[in-house]
């Protein structure tokens, strides 16, 4: 197909007087890995369980792979894969046994269900775990065993909700390169919402921010730094004299917001990386830079900073 993979109007969900979800314009290409991020009661759950088809919209309208999921919920199924914060499996069954019941659900043939259970039970390094009882797994363990349940019939979209919870380091970083792997080498579009905030800043390609039933933020990294007060690189130059001629310069760059000096150091914010142009521009005006430090405001920097009450901020 053409266009974007999940694509929403002013998609909208009211329970009485609650506005869950109020006039939400989403888009997610295929081969993306997209962060959901917000508080709780932001509206995360209720727009998840539109596109899933599990409830219906108020008003405004869903798209998932060319479907809408209320009226045709088996066609986006198929290709849907889900894994919700509670994993749940039948607990008298071994992991196995769980997988191969998925597979029958969903009309795999014995034998191909047989091989496709094995190789993800090697993917989510569960082999040697596979012929035990589920209800003696750890919580991590379920998490695993639910990624292999996702990917069971080969989705075209996976939709993951805190899928790291319950992991631990080692465990996290895993599911990280794994979902790396999805996009990049399977061409799997990931909707990820989590309140890991680092681990999305490492995955997702770009980022929408929910407050209230409304997207508050959304786009790249840089792109939601670049929105933020000051700008979001922070820059660092230390130059052997400082003078007007610099500073003015640096200052007329078109990304820069701020410039200060104090000393030899001289302090400048812009909306993008402009390490090079900056160590250019001391050059060409009768200085030599002599170290040149950066940095890029993270996701959680972000994430708080708009969340955060007036007063917290002070």
């Amino acid at each position: 197909m053409t266009g974007p993979l999940v694509e929403t109007h002013g998609l909208s969900k009211r329970y009485g007087n609650l506005r869950a979800v109020e006039g939400l314009d989403l888009r997610l290409e295929e081969g993306e890995v997209y962060g959901f991020l917000g508080p709780n009661g932001s509206g995360k759950s209720t727009t998840i369980l539109m596109i899933l088809g599990l409830t219906e919209p108020t008003a405004g309208t869903v798209s998932v792979m060319g479907h809408d999921p209320t009226r045709n919920p088996t066609a986006v199924k198929r290709q849907v894969g889900y894994l919700p914060e509670s994993v749940g499996f039948y607990g008298d069954l071994t992991g196995r046994q769980n997988l191969l019941y998925t597979a029958e659900l969903n009309g795999i043939k014995r034998r191909e269900a047989e091989g496709r259970v094995a190789g993800l039970l090697d993917t989510v390094q569960l082999h040697d775990a596979a012929n035990q009882q589920v209800a003696h797994y750890s919580r991590g363990m379920r998490q695993r065993l639910g990624l292999a349940d996702v990917l069971l019939k080969d989705p075209r979209l996976v939709i993951l909700d805190d899928p790291t919870l319950g992991l631990d380091p080692a465990g996290i970083q895993w599911l990280l390169r794994l979902i790396e792997q999805m996009a990049h080498d399977q061409n799997i579009s990931v909707f990820l919402s989590s309140h890991a905030l680092e681990d999305v800043q490492r995955v997702c390609s770009r980022v929408g921010i929910m407050s209230q039933g409304k997207m508050v933020l959304e786009g790249t990294i840089e792109q939601l730094t670049a929105r933020q007060e000051g700008g979001g690189f922070e820059v660092q130059v230390e130059v052997d004299v400082t003078t007007d001629a610099v500073l003015t310069a640096l200052r007329a760059l078109p990304s820069v917001t701020r410039c200060e000096a104090t000393g030899r150091v001289i302090s400048v914010a812009s909306t993008e990386d402009v390490r090079a142009r900056i160590a250019e521009t001391v050059l060409a005006n009768g200085a030599t830079p002599l170290e040149v430090r950066s940095r890029n405001r993270t996701l959680e920097e972000i994430y708080l900073r708009y969340f955060q009450p007036e007063e917290a901020r002070a």
